[in-house]
């Protein structure tokens, strides 16, 4: 799968180790949240986390585990423009 992302948000996935199947795990199961600046915060709660262990296959699961607390910045259109580790709670409003 390629991903639509800005090269901002290649070379902050580089920087921040965060590997592609995270990304695109956050984009199939993650939950979202509008950010109030044009975008959207895709991020793995509780429930997307429950999902991602039952439907994944058990060494994707395993790889991607240590990298659950990500999120990615995503425009109404589908571009990723950031991703990053979270080290705030995201409040949903």
């Amino acid at each position: 799968m390629m991903l639509n992302m800005t090269d901002h948000a290649r070379t902050r996935i580089q920087q921040r180790g965060i590997p592609a199947a995270v990304v695109e795990s956050l984009l199939e199961f993650g939950s979202e949240a509008y950010d109030h600046r044009g975008g959207l915060v895709v991020y793995f709660n509780r429930r997307a986390r429950e999902t991602l262990r039952r439907v994944a296959d058990k060494d994707l699961y395993r790889r991607i585990e240590t990298h659950l607390d990500a999120y990615a910045v995503v425009t109404l259109g589908g571009r990723i423009i950031t991703v990053g580790h979270r080290t705030r709670r995201i409040i949903r409003n």
